[in-house]
């Protein structure tokens, strides 16, 4: 079982990527799991995001869904809108909840990044 401090180890890795996600592009809890070489921590992902929203620092949550572009987040934002809604004010199209263009404005970690955290 995981450490109250690796947990904060993870979710530290997991911020640094999210802070180097591109305006108007989003990326995948997966994707960000397997980045940081544990492929199968999407759920940790999802909590390190979770939690993000107490952060003193900026962390751009919004920009993480889940492997089919849904705004599984939402909930997290505080009122139910404004995860589609900053998405939104970057050029992403959303629609009931789920990125349209969003093959489009896929961000890879894996393929824009070299694993240097």
């Amino acid at each position: 079982m995981a450490s109250e401090t690796e947990h904060q180890s993870f979710f530290e890795s997991v911020y640094q990527v999210v802070r180097l996600i591109p305006y108007g592009r989003v990326t995948s809890y997966g994707a960000i799991a397997a980045f940081l070489g544990s492929k199968r921590s999407s759920r940790m992902v999802g909590w390190a995001m979770n939690a993000s929203h107490s952060s003193i620092e900026n962390i751009p949550a919004h920009r993480v869904v889940n492997r089919n572009g849904m705004l599984t987040g939402k909930f997290h934002f505080g009122e139910p809108g404004l995860m589609a809604q900053l998405l939104e004010n970057e050029g992403i199209i959303t629609e009931n909840d789920r990125i349209v263009n969003f093959r489009e404005v896929f961000w890879d970690p894996n393929k824009e990044l070299e694993l240097n955290l």
